[in-house]
């Protein structure tokens, strides 16, 4: 496992390659980033629609244990979370290896993919083939997207300050580790228990919300009023939260 300081030197490496990518790889590997949230969290809801009602602590437990494959899949096969990119790509900005303008255009272009990712599954493996189309799939996709849409900005704002600490956390401790096994279980816990927890993703709300949309069960307009709070405050807890924190904490001064 490396130290605490190894790892930033390591996110702020890690962070200058994302910015240099070609624009094509962005977008692929943002596609698949938001594909495989997506499909983590439709996992969820086809392992909880059941039990959801009369044990929902069980359930959040339940889903929260399979979630975590989709930022295992990115962080170990490929491909691009722009919550990951907010601890990330920041930490290289922290450090004046990149321009604040190469920062922000990397987590536009990765945010957009995401979103497309995440929408392609929601409607495709979701709505189209079946998955969330019929029974306590369908009345479990509408319930989260209505409880995550009945928020206010404040509270979407705060809780996507806990989910990214978590997941900037996942992130972080998956750079220390040295091999895949050390990497899976420091990626599946903090996800793991943010998702328990019951805190906001940006990225994952893109499929939950637009799932509930294509059912019948919510709006665009509530998806937009949930996407900006949440949004910024993933930023807050990666950005500042993660990287921030130990950019400060690591770095001679």
């Amino acid at each position: 496992m490396l130290d605490a300081s190894e790892i930033l030197q390591y996110s702020i490496c890690a962070g200058k390659e994302k910015v240099e990518k070609t624009l094509l790889s962005k977008l692929i590997l943002g596609f698949i980033g938001g594909a495989m949230i997506s499909l983590g969290y439709l996992a969820y809801i086809r392992v909880t629609a059941s039990i959801v009602t009369e044990l929902p602590s069980i359930a959040n437990l339940v889903g929260g244990s399979v979630f975590p494959i989709g930022l295992i899949v990115i962080l170990m096969a490929g491909g691009e979370l722009i919550t990951g990119n907010m601890m990330v790509v920041s930490s290289t900005f922290f450090a004046k290896k990149i321009s604040a303008s190469q920062l922000l255009k990397n987590w536009i272009i990765i945010t957009l993919a995401n979103v497309v990712g995440a929408v392609f599954v929601a409607y495709f493996f979701g709505h189209f083939v079946g998955l969330t189309h019929t029974g306590v799939f369908r009345a479990q996709v509408i319930s989260m997207a209505q409880h995550k849409v009945d928020s206010t900005f404040l509270q979407s704002f705060v809780s996507g300050i806990g989910c990214n600490w978590f997941v900037g956390l996942a992130v972080w401790l998956c750079y220390g580790a040295k091999d895949s096994a050390g990497k899976i279980l420091a990626i599946w816990f903090p996800v793991m228990i943010f998702v328990a927890i019951g805190f906001q993703h940006s990225i994952a709300n893109c499929f939950i919300i637009p799932a509930a949309i294509f059912e019948g069960g919510s709006r665009w307009l509530d998806f937009i009023k949930n996407f900006i709070p949440v949004y910024l405050g993933n930023i807050v807890g990666g950005a500042v939260f993660v990287s921030g924190f130990y950019y400060l904490s690591y770095t001679k001064h």
